[in-house]
C-alpha cells in the first residue's frame, strides 16, 4: 500500500476518534490491536484471508475485540478490515498514533517489557526518555515477555535496548 493510502487510512480513522470524543482510548486500543494482530499468525492469517468474505472477516473482529473495546476502535478496525486493508492495518495504526501524538507535541515511543508496568513506573520512563531524547514522549508499553527482563524503547530511529535478553546476546558473542 502506498504511503499516501496508508496516510489517508491513519487520518480519516483519527479524525473519526477525535469526532467520537475518544481519541486516546481509541488509539490506545487500536494500538494494542496492532501488536496482537503482528503476533498472531493464525489471526493475520484469517484477517488478510481474500478466500474468506469480508463480513466473516469482520465479524472474527467483532467478536475479538466485541466488549474488550471501545464500539469506535471495533467499527475502526472492522472498517478497514472490510476494505480489504487488514494487511496495512499496522502501518496505518502505526501513522495514526505518530499523528495523535504530534496532535499533543509528542512523539510515540513503543516501550517493550517483559511484564505490565505501573502507572507510576510508565511516568518514570516517559520522564527518562523526555530527558534522552530532548522530546515530549508518549509511552505505547507492549509486553513481550522473550525480552526477559528489562526494557526495550523505540523513539523515531533511536533504540535503547537495555534488556536482559539483549545483554545475554552480548555475553555469549564475547564468549564465542
Amino acid at each position: 500500500m502506498s504511503s499516501e493510502r496508508i496516510e489517508g487510512y491513519a487520518t480519516a480513522l483519527l479524525e473519526v476518534a477525535r469526532a467520537e470524543g475518544n481519541l486516546d482510548e481509541v488509539e490506545d486500543e487500536l494500538f494494542r490491536f496492532a501488536r496482537a494482530l503482528e503476533g498472531s499468525d493464525a489471526l493475520r492469517n484469517s484477517l488478510t484471508d481474500q478466500l474468506i468474505p469480508a463480513a466473516k472477516r469482520q465479524a472474527i473482529v467483532e467478536d475479538l475485540l466485541g466488549g474488550r473495546a471501545s464500539p469506535t476502535t471495533t467499527a475502526l478496525v472492522s472498517f478497514v478490515i472490510g476494505s480489504g486493508r487488514a494487511r496495512d492495518l499496522p502501518a496505518i495504526i502505526s501513522r495514526l498514533v505518530d499523528r495523535a501524538a504530534e496532535a499533543k507535541d509528542k512523539v510515540a515511543a513503543e516501550v517493550r517489557s517483559a511484564i505490565p508496568l505501573t502507572a507510576d513506573q510508565t511516568a518514570r520512563l516517559e520522564a527518562a526518555l523526555n530527558k534522552v531524547t530532548g522530546k515530549h514522549v508518549e509511552v505505547k508499553v507492549v509486553v513481550e515477555p522473550s525480552i526477559m527482563g528489562g526494557l526495550v524503547a523505540q523513539v523515531g530511529d533511536t533504540v535503547i535496548d537495555g534488556s536482559v535478553r539483549s545483554q545475554l546476546d552480548q555475553v555469549a558473542s564475547r564468549l564465542s
